[in-house]
């Protein structure tokens, strides 16, 4: 089992930037594989972004080149650097353990045009 919460979510206008964290508790093995979603309103979770543990990455195409999905595996944590940022990003944004099909709680992003 493990426990993500994630943090870092808020209000930016367009074209701004924000990263979001995900700690990660209990079961490492749980992180090995990670990976950031959303849903908005609406609209079926996504995935946004997807890491290994040996730091090979995949994006979704929406978000190629303006997001970076990056791990501090010290710290177990995830992150999630936004930049660019467009209305059509506003979402709840979740981490997500495949290994442990455990989700974090999620964290509001909206983005004013």
């Amino acid at each position: 089992q493990v426990q993500l919460v994630e943090s870092g979510g808020g209000l930016v206008q367009a074209g701004g930037s924000l990263r979001l964290s995900c700690t990660a508790s209990g079961d490492t093995i749980c992180i090995n594989a990670m990976g950031w979603y959303r849903q908005a309103p609406g609209k079926e979770r996504e995935l946004v972004a997807a890491t290994t543990k040996g730091s090979s990455t995949n994006y979704a195409d929406s978000v190629k080149g303006r997001f970076t999905i990056s791990r501090d595996n010290a710290k177990n944590t995830l992150y999630l650097q936004m930049n660019s940022l467009k209305p059509e990003d506003t979402a709840v944004y979740y981490c997500y353990s495949p290994l442990c099909r455990s989700w974090g709680q999620g964290t509001h992003i909206t983005v004013s045009s």
